[in-house]
C-alpha cells in the first residue's frame, strides 16, 4: 500500500491537476509544467541510487518512514503555496524524492523472500505503484470536485499517514525481521538452491564499481534512457492531447473527460503489465520481452496523430503504457540476474541515473516546449517519442548479448578460482 500511494502520487496526480495549476500558476501556459515532472524524475535517477545505499544501513522501516515524510511535505507544500510555479517545481523534485525511499526498498524486499519467483514478486510491487495511477486518477479527479484543491491534499495526508504506518510497522528484509530461526534458514537454503541451480538465473554478486563498468549495465542504461522518456512522457501527454480535441468537435467537457480516459487508460496497461511481463520474462526472458512492448510503444506513438475513434487512441495510449510498465518489470530482475542480489539497490539506483538526468529532460520537459514552440503540434512529438521507443528496443537486445558475454566471463572467472 504504501509502493501505491507513493506511485498514484506520480502517475496520477500531476495529470489530474495539470488544468488547475495552468489555471492558477500558469495563466494557462502550459510549458512551464513540463518541469514539473521533469523534476520528479530527476530525483527519481538521484535517490533511487542513494535509497538503494541507505537501505542496506537504516533497514526498510526506516527508509520507508523517511519517504512517508517526504511525501506528506509534498502535499503540505500545495497547501501552503498553492499559486506559486517554485512550489510546483520542489513539489515535484520531493516527490520523487519521497517515492524512492518506499519503491526501490519493496522491489529488494520481496527479492529476499522469492528469489526463485523474482519476476513475478517484483511484478507485484510495479503493478502497486503503476497500476495506482489507474486507480487513483478517476479518483482524484472527483475529489477534487468535491473537496477543492486543499481538500484534495489534507485527504492525501490522511491517506499516507494511515497506510504507511502499517506498512512501517510490518515490513523488513528477512534477517532484520525477527523471523524464528528455522524460517530465517529455510529462505537463506533457498537462496543458495537457486544460486546453485544450472538452470537459475541469479547472478554472482557484482561490486557496484563493476557492474556500471559492464556493458549490458550500458545499454540497459540507454534503454532506460529512452524508454523511460516516451513512458513518463503520457503521464501529463495523455491529458493535455485529450484536451486538444475540445478544438476537435468536443466540448471541452467532453475533451478533458477524453483526455483522463487516455491517462487512466495509459496508467491500466502501465499497472496491468508490470505484473504480467514480470512473470512472463521468468519464462521468455527479459530482453525479448522488453524489445516487443518497446516497439508496440513505437507503433501506438507513430498511430496517435492520424487516429480520431477514442478507442483506438485509448488502445495506442495502452501500447506505451505497457512498453513503460515492462521497463519497471523487466529491470529490477535483470540486474539482479546479472549483478546479484547483495548491491542491488545501488545498482538499480545507478540504472535509475539515466531516468532522472536523461529520460526527464528528453521527455516531458522536451514535449512541453516543442508543443509551445510548434503551437501544441502533436504530432512531433509523438513522432521523436516513437523513434525513441525504437532506440530502446535496439539497446535491451543488445544488452541480452552483452549480458550472456559477461555472465560467461563471471563464470570462467569462479571456475578457475575454484581449479575447475
Amino acid at each position: 500500500m504504501s509502493t501505491f500511494f507513493s506511485g498514484a502520487m506520480i502517475f496520477a496526480l500531476p495529470g489530474v491537476l495539470r488544468g488547475t495549476w495552468a489555471a492558477q500558476v500558469t495563466g494557462g501556459d502550459e510549458g512551464p509544467l513540463g518541469w514539473v515532472m521533469t523534476f520528479v524524475v530527476v530525483s527519481l535517477g538521484v535517490f533511487t541510487f542513494f535509497a538503494g545505499k541507505w537501505h542496506m544501513r537504516l533497514g526498510t522501516r526506516k527508509t520507508y518512514a523517511i519517504g512517508t515524510a517526504i511525501l506528506v511535505v509534498c502535499c503540505l507544500l500545495l497547501i501552503a503555496l498553492p499559486h506559486s510555479l517554485w512550489a510546483l517545481y520542489l513539489w515535484g523534485f520531493l516527490n520523487g524524492t519521497g517515492s524512492c525511499f518506499v519503491y526501490g526498498p519493496s522491489l529488494a524486499v520481496v527479492q529476499h523472500y522469492y528469489p526463485h519467483k523474482r519476476g513475478l514478486a517484483t511484478g507485484f510491487v510495479n503493478l502497486m505503484f503503476g497500476g495506482s495511477g489507474a486507480v487513483m486518477a478517476p479518483i482524484f479527479g472527483l475529489m477534487i470536485k468535491k473537496l477543492g484543491y486543499v481538500g484534495l491534499n489534507w485527504s492525501l495526508i490522511a491517506l499516507l499517514c494511515v497506510f504507511n504506518a502499517f506498512s512501517i510497522a510490518v515490513t523488513q528484509l528477512p534477517d532484520r525481521a525477527g523471523l524464528r530461526p528455522g524460517v530465517l534458514a529455510a529462505l537463506k537454503a533457498r537462496h543458495e538452491s537457486v544460486r546453485n541451480d544450472p538452470n537459475a538465473t541469479l547472478g554472482r554478486d557484482a561490486e557496484v564499481k563493476d557492474a556500471v563498468k559492464s556493458a549490458p549495465f550500458r545499454w540497459i542504461w540507454v534503454a532506460w534512457a529512452f524508454m523511460g522518456a516516451a513512458g513518463v512522457s503520457m503521464v501529463t501527454l495523455s491529458t493535455a492531447y485529450g484536451a486538444s480535441f475540445a478544438s476537435k468537435g468536443l466540448t471541452v467537457e467532453q475533451a478533458a473527460g477524453l483526455g483522463i480516459l487516455l491517462l487512466s487508460c495509459y496508467n491500466i496497461t502501465n499497472g496491468v503489465s508490470r505484473i504480467i511481463a514480470g512473470a512472463v520474462s521468468d519464462k521468455i526472458g527479459r530482453n525479448t520481452l522488453g524489445c516487443v512492448t518497446f516497439v508496440a510503444a513505437a507503433l501506438g506513438y507513430l498511430a496517435l496523430p492520424f487516429t480520431t475513434s477514442q478507442v483506438l487512441l485509448a488502445i495506442e495510449v495502452a501500447l506505451v503504457g505497457f512498453a513503460f510498465g515492462t521497463l519497471f518489470a523487466i529491470t529490477s530482475p535483470l540486474a539482479t540476474d546479472l549483478f546479484g542480489l547483495k548491491n542491488f539497490g545501488t545498482i538499480f539506483g545507478s540504472i535509475f541515473t539515466a531516468y532522472g538526468f536523461v529520460g526527464g529532460i528528453i521527455g516531458p520537459l522536451l514535449a512541453s516546449y516543442v508543443l509551445a514552440a510548434t503551437g501544441s503540434n502533436f504530432t512531433v512529438v509523438f513522432i521523436y517519442l516513437a523513434v525513441f521507443c525504437a532506440i530502446a528496443a535496439a539497446a535491451i537486445m543488445l544488452a541480452k548479448t552483452a549480458g550472456e558475454r559477461y555472465l560467461a566471463a563471471q563464470a570462467n572467472t569462479g571456475a578457475g578460482q575454484n581449479g575447475e
